[in-house]
């Protein structure tokens, strides 16, 4: 017996110093055993992809139609940027619509609404259209003009990437030295960043903000938001991806000097900055609620409505969860409701707000516990909310908080809303089609598309869906009309 253990102990032993054996934890906090590599090998081996790619690009380059340069643009010093593609990379973005430009969508709602999505996705599911290794961390991608944009953890840096959509071809990558670890979620940036009007605005896990050119790379402006607010990082580190409003980059990094802080989106100083909340995981957005034009703010401890010029508070609803774990998009439902969810012993609640630019008012129209987001944002279709109560996919009559169906067990995925189905990417890289339908849980289709753990939101733009993980990435295409 004695010996048998100690042969365990030993091949443990093995399994963890030579192949990279770890304990993860999954969206529930159960722990699981994965073979993993470091960060500085994940690194390297994507280093020697991306050099085998740009060689194969050098050699067969590919025909790319630019858009012209505004009249009068001058390129900014390229601090840190680095030209992926040598010298096949255009000076100007390609060509293509700029559509899925913010975290979940234009809207920030998970609500594809471009063009209609292939849903016969066949017996043995899609191919994709490519697959590579990617850097750790666990933001999504926005889409413009062609490009894909994320950042990753390479080694000891965040690393911002372009991508060419249809073919995965790294462009342009532009680094800092930063390494955020967390032992129960894990480690790498969190934010995804948001591009407009020519400009990507990156934020890392440990505060580094950073507007680039989408052409290049190329810093126009940088500060780091959790120094400039006297901020203490989060536990999970800075997960809310930055909000272009008007012409400032509203940002929350919580802390003493303003939990809310907006920069100038031209010169990065900052323009002002409010309220002293925790912060949370959840994105701001912009939005419109009873004919009031708002900033929705979700902190560790309540939901608000802010002016979006300066900040002011508007409305409030106390929200608290467990250890101030709030990381679900809010969700408009109409002209004048919000709903809200969480995990962590909040559940979910409907939200009414009324009155005028006068003076604003919130009242709770149902609370109910038979929706728990976690990680994932719900979605709406015909007054029905669709999301995952903790890791089964549920269905919420919107009116009421009644629940309509509950099934299907995908993890702490995330999931998508593309006409009358739900795009469900699982916990562990499997892509399922469903059905948007209020009478039953209806599962189309379902296959694996990515290895490994996968709380990576989708990205879906022209028919192309984008997913990525803590490891490698792909695209799938969605197109009707190829």
């Amino acid at each position: 017996m004695a010996l048998a253990a100690g042969g365990v102990v030993l091949l443990g032993g093995v399994l963890y110093l030579f192949f990279g054996l770890r304990v993860v934890m999954d969206g529930g906090g159960a722990p699981r055993l994965r073979l993993s590599e470091s960060t500085e090998r994940q690194a390297e081996r994507i280093e020697r992809h991306r050099q085998a790619q740009r060689a194969a690009a050098e050699a067969a380059p590919i025909a790319i139609a630019p858009e012209p340069t505004a009249p009068g643009a001058a390129p900014v010093a390229a601090e840190g940027a680095e030209a992926a593609g040598r010298a096949d990379v255009p000076s100007t973005p390609t060509s293509g619509a700029a559509y899925w430009t913010d975290f979940r969508g234009p809207r920030r709602d998970g609500d594809y609404r471009e063009q209609p999505i292939l849903t016969d996705w066949g017996p043995a599911g899609l191919k994709p259209l490519w697959k590579q290794p990617a850097g750790g961390g666990y933001a999504s991608f926005v889409v413009a003009r062609g490009r894909a944009f994320t950042i990753e953890q390479r080694g000891s840096r965040e690393v911002v990437a372009a991508y060419e959509v249809r073919t995965g071809r790294e462009l342009w990558t532009n680094a800092w030295p930063a390494e955020f670890r967390e032992s129960m979620g894990g480690d790498g940036p969190r934010a995804t960043p948001t591009w407009s009007d020519g400009r990507l605005y990156a934020l890392g896990a440990m505060g580094e903000l950073r507007a680039l050119d989408e052409a290049a790379g190329n810093v126009a402006w940088r500060t780091n938001i959790l120094t400039d607010s006297g901020a203490r990082n989060l536990d999970w580190g800075m997960s809310a991806s930055p909000l272009i409003v008007d012409d400032m980059v509203v940002v929350l990094p919580g802390g003493p000097k303003g939990s809310v802080a907006a920069y100038d989106r031209a010169t990065g100083r900052r323009a002002w900055s409010v309220l002293g909340d925790q912060q949370a995981y959840a994105s701001p957005m912009l939005v419109t609620l009873s004919g009031v034009r708002q900033l929705l703010v979700t902190s560790a401890a309540r939901v608000m409505g802010l002016g979006p010029s300066d900040g002011q508070l508007l409305w409030e609803y106390p929200f608290p969860t467990y250890n101030g774990i709030n990381a679900a998009q809010p969700l408009l439902v109409g002209d004048n409701r919000v709903f809200v969810s969480a995990s962590y012993g909040a559940g979910a609640a409907m939200l009414e707000i009324s009155g005028s630019a006068s003076g604003l008012f919130v009242s709770e129209v149902w609370r109910t516990n038979r929706m728990k987001n976690r990680f994932s944002g719900s979605v709406l279709r015909d007054g029905v909310i669709y999301g995952l109560d903790e890791s089964i996919l549920a269905a919420l009559d919107a009116e009421t908080g009644q629940l309509k169906w509950k099934g299907g067990r995908y993890g702490y995925g995330q999931v998508l809303l593309a006409g009358d189905h739900l795009i469900v990417l699982t916990e562990d890289g499997d892509l399922a089609l469903v059905r948007a339908t209020p009478e039953r849980h209806e599962e189309v289709a379902r296959f694996p598309v990515l290895d490994g753990k996968t709380w990576n939101v989708p990205a879906l733009a022209g028919g192309y869906l984008l997913v990525r993980n803590l490891a490698e990435m792909a695209a799938v295409d969605l197109r009707v009309v190829k």
